[in-house]
């Protein structure tokens, strides 16, 4: 069988991704992280005046003369307006304040002499030094910031600078989640012979809460058709989206891949990644449908390379693709057929980074993923040599 690249599996996906319409405008306290629903067009110049980048003294530019003294008539702080300056003399001003009619530029006051009323020049200064000028952040009628752009915090403050206090978002996502087998119990509850804890649910709910998405929990579903189809239809009603970790493979228990083709259709692929290389995705009652596999480093690494691109599409973001930066292996490893992520961690090393490889890269192994920070792409057949030049991906959170 030809298994499918990770390339292709991910242009499929974003193929039949479709963003969210909905809009909301909400405090800008509350944007942090939302995906911005329109372009964002300055209606005033940042700053609005001309202003002083120091303390010092707003002058003539061709009134300075060395040795030669100023009167000082008037204080400018910062908030307030001054009154015109007149020629031969100077206006007290400070960080911030507004440039009055008549000055070209900002003698600072290590360079003068000075008590209240005069000051007496140790330099020349040229015009417009040590001046912001009007609009030189952002000019009025400048587009500052783009619909699908994902509000960070240098953004909130940007629209703050620009006298707004909500923004106009795309409304949050809802991701149902649900975890399958008679195996798994969730924590505390004391474990039976052949039973496992259910992990996945906290990396996917926590995954999700981190992007920004709001998380509908539906609990472990048992390996049986019609609860796996009460579940399902219930997920449908509830979110945008559904994702299932475990169940999605051919066993005599696994339910899911019947139960997904009942309430909508199924695509499973067998993909050229490892780990995780079966994965399935399909629709339930119209609505979008991840199956990843089951073991803790196969739901994350599928997650990471492939649901969560198309969530991010989903919200609207225009920007889908994940960095990859090139870093340099300490480690030796001879990749099979498949794309391989390695479990690494990211070390400043002088100019470039190392990638320092977890011991164990086997997909139970959840703790080399708390141990890494990043995930190394190793190209299928691709033998590694400790210096070599690979890709990675930091892992987001981190």
């Amino acid at each position: 069988m030809t298994l499918m690249s990770v390339e292709n599996a991910l242009q499929r996906l974003l193929s039949q991704a479709g963003p969210v319409t909905a809009c909301e405008t909400i405090a800008l306290d509350q944007a942090l992280g939302r995906i911005l629903g329109d372009d964002i067009i300055a209606t005033r110049a940042v700053p609005p005046a001309d202003n002083s980048a120091m303390d010092g003294f707003a002058v003539r530019s061709t009134d300075v003369v060395v040795g030669q003294p100023l009167s000082i008539h008037q204080i400018i702080p910062a908030g307030s307006p001054g009154e015109p300056l007149n020629g031969g003399s100077a206006a007290r001003i400070f960080t911030g304040g507004e440039m009055p009619i008549g000055a070209d530029a900002v003698l600072i006051q290590e360079d003068a002499e000075f008590d209240e009323v005069h000051l007496v020049p140790k330099a020349t200064v040229n015009v417009g030094e040590n001046v912001r000028p009007k609009g030189q952040d952002i000019q009025e009628g400048a587009q500052v910031l783009a619909c699908g752009q994902r509000l960070g915090p240098a953004d909130l403050s940007l629209l703050a600078s620009l006298g707004k206090d909500n923004a106009l978002v795309y409304r949050k996502l809802t991701v149902a989640i649900l975890s399958t087998g008679d195996e798994l119990v969730q924590p505390p509850e004391a474990l039976k012979p052949g039973q496992i804890y259910n992990s996945n649910r906290y990396a996917l709910a926590a995954l999700l809460t981190q992007m920004g998405i709001v998380v509908v929990d539906m609990g472990i579903v048992s390996d049986d058709l019609d609860a796996t189809l009460v579940a399902l239809a219930r997920a449908a009603e509830q979110a945008d989206v559904i994702i299932c970790s475990g169940g999605v493979s051919v066993g005599d228990r696994d339910f899911v891949k019947e139960a997904v083709t009942q309430l909508g259709a199924l695509d499973v692929w067998k993909l050229a990644i490892k780990p995780g290389k079966p994965m399935a995705y399909g629709h339930v009652q119209n609505k979008p449908f991840f199956g990843l596999p089951g073991n803790p480093v196969s739901t994350f690494v599928t997650f990471e390379v492939l649901a969560r691109p198309y969530l991010v599409r989903l919200q609207g973001q225009l920007e889908t693709e994940s960095v990859a930066w090139p870093g340099q292996a300490a480690f030796e490893f001879k990749a099979g057929a498949r794309q391989e992520y390695l479990r690494v961690r990211a070390v400043p090393n002088g100019s470039s980074v190392q990638l320092i490889a977890f011991k164990a890269q086997g997909s139970g192994v959840m703790s080399s993923l708390s141990w890494a920070n990043a995930l190394a792409v190793v190209a299928p057949n691709q033998w590694v040599r400790v210096g070599d030049t690979l890709p990675y991906l930091l892992m987001n959170g981190l």
